[in-house]
């Protein structure tokens, strides 16, 4: 999996690139939670490269939430596609996200 990363003024966008699964899972959480000390979890996750996610993949991403939550903060995802909105919605996970269009409306959310 590849994962760029992007600063926009004091927000980090992370867009990861491929299927979130269990092959790719540690490596995305470790990026996520690296990313998150650097910034003092003002970051993004742009997912529009991401055409679905396995079981492990939303493991990873409950487990993100849990520590930012701990720290008062939520992750915040943008461009979800279809496939992993209905992902979300079926596993009754969409709630724990903080969900945006595009990237711009989620860096701006920090304002």
């Amino acid at each position: 999996m590849q994962i760029q990363e992007e600063k926009k003024g004091a927000v980090t966008v992370l867009r990861p690139a491929g299927p979130l699964t269990q092959q790719d899972a540690e490596q995305f959480k470790s990026r996520l939670l690296a990313v998150r000390d650097r910034s003092m979890g003002r970051f993004v996750v742009d997912v529009a490269g991401v055409p679905y996610v396995d079981s492990r993949g939303l493991e990873v991403l409950a487990e993100a939430h849990d520590e930012l939550v701990k720290s008062g903060q939520s992750l915040k995802l943008c461009a979800v596609n279809e496939t992993l909105r209905e992902v979300l919605d079926l596993t009754e996970m969409a709630s724990l996200f903080e969900q945006y269009e595009d990237a711009h409306s989620a860096v701006r959310s920090f304002l």
